[in-house]
């Protein structure tokens, strides 16, 4: 009897109880809609600041469970004090990896050298980036293959960022000192240009014991064609030295042959290959995941800006004169409709992913 008595003087605190845990759970369900699964697209930059919020707010409703718990204060403290003591444990066990990655990336984010979409190179890791997180981010490689970076890697290694607006492409030969410099210079900005550089030119990077290293190069705009325009490059060099009669071989080469002074080791002519305009471009199929990042990027930086314009315009409608209203509420609809289709194209590509 004294059991089911306790149980009965117990039962409003046990039933109060379960109505705390019913709503912290409904709560964090809610949350975790409004945060996360509402905003699938959002890319991993983004999402981490609200999985962030989703832990805090997860950790809260621990603690409010613990309070409502009908047991003794000195029980309740402990309980308490456990909690926290387990989450020091915790942070202070990864501390070494977390926190220094969780720190480069903030420090990554204050500086803003480069977004998803970008090529860059930090070691010998080249590719473009696909994500970037708090921890690490992400890039495609030239193998198609995604690779992640650790946050601490890129702040301990320098960053090469090829800037959106155009780099310069490059290649190097090297031939021999019986070929006059200034007629392989010329060839070589010739080749530069049939490549489609902008503003070609030509340098001597080395004076070696057998041979001297010359650097075609130009300017590219459209940088997504990185590799094809390398590409290009390196075959115009090799056919316009060697239709130019210029032979292209090792400082080390050795020929067996008797050969009379006026013959050269060329190949044999041959009809140059039109270029294929039909079908991908290689870099189409190679970083197809950062293509859709930066797309995705700029999409969101759109949404961004036609949301703050929308509320601008909004204010100013607020004390707009009569005969300025229909013009302001047009544009606003006009607005409004480009946002709707942002947001749409961003929900498709958040379920193709």
């Amino acid at each position: 009897m004294d059991i089911l008595k306790e149980l009965y003087e117990a039962l409003p605190s046990l039933v109060v109880t379960l109505v705390i845990i019913a709503v912290v759970v409904l709560v964090l369900v809610a949350a975790n809609w409004f945060l996360l699964y509402r905003n699938r697209n959002l890319g991993e930059e983004k999402k981490f600041p609200r999985r962030i919020a989703m832990g805090i707010l997860s950790l809260l409703g621990c603690i409010f469970v613990l309070i409502s718990v009908p047991i003794g204060n000195d029980i309740r403290t402990q309980l308490i004090g456990l909690l926290g003591l387990l989450v020091s444990v915790v942070i202070t066990l990864s501390s070494t990896t977390f926190v220094a990655n969780a720190m480069a990336g903030f420090m990554l984010r204050a500086v803003k050298s480069f977004r998803p979409g970008d090529f860059i190179q930090v070691g010998e890791q080249f590719g473009r980036v696909t994500e970037r997180g708090l921890f690490h981010i992400e890039i495609q490689t030239e193998d198609r293959d995604l690779t992640t970076l650790p946050n601490l890697y890129l702040i301990s290694n320098p960053v090469k960022v090829v800037r959106y607006s155009g780099t310069v492409v490059s290649a190097t030969v090297s031939l021999g000192y019986d070929v006059p410099h200034n007629q392989v210079m010329s060839l070589l900005s010739d080749a530069a240009k049939e490549a489609n550089l902008q503003d070609p030119f030509v340098q001597i990077t080395e004076l070696g014991d057998f041979s001297v290293t010359y650097r075609a190069a130009g300017f590219l705009t459209e940088v997504k064609q990185l590799f094809t325009v390398r590409s290009n490059l390196r075959a115009k060099i090799i056919s316009t030295l060697h239709g130019a009669g210029v032979e292209i071989v090792s400082p080390n080469f050795m020929n067996q042959r008797v050969l009379r002074e006026e013959e050269r080791v060329l190949p044999h002519d041959a009809p140059e290959q039109p270029v294929q305009d039909s079908g991908p471009v290689p870099e189409e199929l190679i970083f197809d995941k950062a293509d859709r990042a930066e797309e995705l990027e700029h999409l969101r930086m759109e949404q961004s800006e036609t949301e703050a314009k929308i509320g601008e315009l909004e204010e100013q409608l607020k004390t707009a004169e009569e005969d300025k209203r229909p013009k302001l509420e047009k544009e606003v609809a006009r607005l409004r409709k480009h946002y709707d289709n942002i947001v749409a194209k961003l929900e498709s590509a958040g379920e193709e992913e």
